[in-house]
């Protein structure tokens, strides 16, 4: 699946480095030196150099070798081909579109609604989850989340604002 991993920004010195706006929870993976990402714009875009630079990503790319070449490259959203199917580094890693569209239900079995978005908060990610009367945010915590079947597409939650109510 094709999933959009950055932004580039404006250039950055004379030796053809962009600033990049990264939208990606793997950059060490998704930006390194030799990785290859798309671009409607200008195609395939392979990554020649990288570093970060007080705190913002900076990359080069194969033949924009100057300022001006990599300024025409501004604003360019930057792609990467994903298997969302891979199994994670642990048990416990899922992607955002695994979870969305699933149906999540409560402990006792019914039905509570789908998952139609992952926030990602610095402290933790939360699920949206549209109910048939309103949308619940869910932390995705395990004491909340008990159990995800992604083959399923089925999610157990234990949703805070009816927590109190069944104890």
């Amino acid at each position: 699946m094709r999933l959009l991993v950055g932004r580039i920004g404006r250039a950055h010195g004379i030796l053809g480095e962009a600033t990049i706006e990264v939208r990606s929870d793997e950059p060490e993976k998704r930006f390194a030196v030799g990785a290859q990402l798309q671009s409607d714009e200008h195609g395939v875009l392979r990554i020649s150099s990288g570093r970060v630079h007080n705190g913002t990503l900076l990359l080069g790319f194969t033949g924009y070798t100057d300022r001006n070449q990599v300024e025409k490259l501004r604003n360019t959203l930057l792609y990467a081909e994903v298997d969302i199917d891979q199994e994670g580094e642990n048990a416990n890693d899922y992607h955002v579109l695994q979870l969305i569209g699933c149906s999540a239900y409560l402990e006792s079995g019914e039905l509570f609604g789908e998952v139609t978005d992952v926030i990602n908060l610095p402290g933790q990610h939360l699920l949206t989850i549209k109910t048939p009367t309103h949308e619940s945010l869910v932390p995705f915590v395990h004491q909340l989340v008990p159990s995800i079947d992604v083959k399923a597409r089925r999610i157990v939650v234990i949703p805070p604002d009816i927590r109190g109510a069944t104890s």
